[in-house]
């Protein structure tokens, strides 16, 4: 039932307190959106780009010639063969990575180790640079490598961690 009311709900403690502080509520919306459409039209050239740069990274070949080099040393240490890829993409983009994560499910199971290793590691990483490129670029910020180093870390501590986490409750 709270689910049903909660949006609804926000609205009105909304709109009654836009009222009760006079505030024009409808304009106030009104230049919010103006302003969103804004922001997502300076966006749109940072998002393209990005969505351009990784396919060309991933029609390239560039992503398997990757994943060759590190299958030997991954292999080595146990980790699953089968979640490299996903563990390269997610930091560059969310949609492939769920693309991935959704094929590892279906192929092996929402209950197999393969299918918990890659839905903690989905939940525990981000798209460092999705969110790099594009927020940083649209706020202008133009030197980004610390940024970037401190993003990639907690990018490889949360495959890392998910390994640790999945291989302790799952094994």
């Amino acid at each position: 039932m709270i689910s049903i009311w909660l949006i609804p709900g926000i609205i009105l403690i909304v709109l009654v307190t836009a009222t009760l502080k006079n505030v024009p509520a409808y304009e106030v919306f009104v230049e919010g959106s103006k302003e969103g459409i804004q922001i997502a039209i300076t966006l749109l050239p940072f998002l393209l780009g990005m969505m351009v740069s990784i396919a060309i990274f991933q029609a390239s070949g560039a992503m398997g010639a990757i994943l060759s080099i590190f299958e030997p040393v991954t292999r080595a240490v146990g980790f699953p063969e089968e979640i490299l890829p996903l563990a390269f993409i997610r930091p560059i983009s969310g949609t492939a990575a769920l693309s991935m994560t959704t094929e590892l499910i279906r192929t092996y199971g929402p209950d197999s180790f393969i299918g918990y290793l890659a839905s903690v590691m989905q939940g525990s990483t981000d798209t460092t640079l999705y969110i790099i490129t594009v927020y940083f670029g649209a706020v202008g910020i133009k030197k980004m490598g610390d940024a970037l180093k401190v993003g990639l870390l907690a990018d490889m501590v949360g495959i890392i961690a998910s390994v640790i986490v999945v291989v302790i409750l799952f094994s």
